[in-house]
């Protein structure tokens, strides 16, 4: 009877070698990584990547969510497409999207915007192409703002220039994270919203702008934004100016709100070369 115990004893203890050796087996297997991955960059902080861990970039044209690098462009920047969303856990797959390009191709798109590799992004954790022409950034997860630079048509219908007067043109401007345009109001002050009144009742024609400072793209630097209490919502502001949307902007894209006022450009749009708004 000892002796079976001892047996039956040994059995086990063997049976639970393995099963360990079993597990710790399939914990070492890493599952392989399909669809955009995170990273984490000394510099950029979380940027998205593909599943070898190359960079994708977002292209400030691409604001209405249609790509507009095509022809040679393509061969610096070549769109990126995975049939499969995502792997990595941390990735919100409601943001993982897929357009159909004008030549029939597939792109992959997060938040809206098309995403690309950099050609001279050699191997991944290469990080070259953010800042190019001022309009080509690193793609993150977590932008409070984005750059767009697209036409600007106004609610009237008409098109306006940089310096919002009628004609065709690209503006940069900025937006949040979905390209939604983002305005300023020209009576405000330093840090000092003028235009919200105390029981909001004028927030749904321009609601201010809510967001946590996270991610910006890197023509502008965190001390340049702040966030100000209106009425008890958090407002951002930029270089002093407060940030707000316009009501009528009903779709990414759209920069309606530029016409709006006594004369376009009275709720301007702003960009890294807007000057600090006037002390109060």
């Amino acid at each position: 009877m000892l002796i079976y115990l001892k047996k039956t004893l040994f059995a086990l203890l063997c049976m639970a070698v393995v099963i360990t050796s079993s597990c710790k087996k399939n914990t070492d297997n890493s599952i392989p990584k399909k669809g955009i991955q995170l990273a984490t960059d000394a510099k950029f902080g979380t940027i998205i990547t593909d599943n070898s861990g190359k960079t994708l970039y977002m292209f400030a044209n691409d604001v209405a969510g249609t790509p507009s690098c095509t022809g040679g462009c393509e061969t610096v920047w070549p769109p990126y497409y995975s049939a499969d969303i995502s792997t990595d856990l941390r990735v919100n797959p409601a943001e993982v999207g897929e357009i159909t390009r004008a030549d029939g191709r597939k792109q992959n798109t997060y938040k809206g915007y098309p995403l690309y590799f950099y050609q001279s992004d050699a191997a991944a954790g290469d990080i070259k192409g953010d800042g190019v022409g001022g309009i080509w950034f690193v793609a993150k997860p977590d932008y409070s703002l984005m750059l767009a630079n697209a036409q600007m048509i106004g609610l009237n219908g008409k098109l306006y220039t940089s310096t919002y007067t009628e004609g065709a043109g690209l503006t940069k401007y900025f937006t949040d994270a979905a390209g939604r345009a983002l305005y300023a109001f020209s009576p405000d002050k330093n840090n000092k919203n003028t235009f919200t009144k105390a029981d909001l009742s004028n927030n749904t024609v321009w609601p201010v702008y809510e967001a946590e400072l996270k991610s910006l793209p890197s023509i502008i630097t965190k001390d340049m934004i702040s966030v100000i209490d209106v009425f008890g919502k958090k407002q951002m502001t930029y270089k002093g100016w407060p940030l707000y949307y316009f009501g009528q902007d009903t779709k990414r894209g759209d920069n309606k709100g530029s016409s709006v006022g006594p004369a376009p450009g009275f709720w301007p749009m702003l960009n890294a070369a807007t000057t600090v708004a006037p002390a109060p």
